[in-house]
């Protein structure tokens, strides 16, 4: 018996070993931590976006676009922002496929004779009647 206990000792003796290994293990991560957060405070310190002065720049739509969004010079965010609100006023978007566009007479013409048109493909198109 005496052969036992010593052999349930040093079983113990294992087990308390292996959690220690584990600690040291965690106490470099803790270190580690705030290293990082003193990285992410370094890109906060950047100045605010400025806008794009290309998408500011303002371009005058040809007659058959002007039908739908206006004759002034408007900056390209502005045309498609315009031709959204006409497609929503007069219901033009597919009832199934909410990404495709049905046109009408007016957007017939802008859209190269297309009757329907993805929402992705519209602006390359109308980018064809911007000056």
């Amino acid at each position: 018996m005496a052969k036992a206990k010593k052999a349930t000792t040093k079983k113990a003796a294992a087990k308390k070993a292996a959690p220690k290994k584990a600690a040291k293990k965690a106490a470099p991560k803790k270190a580690a931590a705030p290293k990082k957060a003193a990285k992410k405070a370094a890109p906060k310190a950047k100045s605010a976006r400025k806008p794009n002065a290309a998408f500011m720049k303002a371009l005058t739509p040809s007659a058959a676009l002007a039908a739908v969004v206006g004759a002034s010079p408007l900056p390209r965010t502005e045309v498609v922002k315009k031709l959204w609100a006409y497609i929503k006023k007069n219901g033009l978007q597919d009832a199934k496929n909410r990404r495709n566009i049905n046109a009408d007479a007016k957007l017939k013409e802008v859209f190269g004779g297309k009757t329907t048109v993805s929402m992705f493909d519209m602006t390359k198109l109308v980018s064809k009647h911007l000056k």
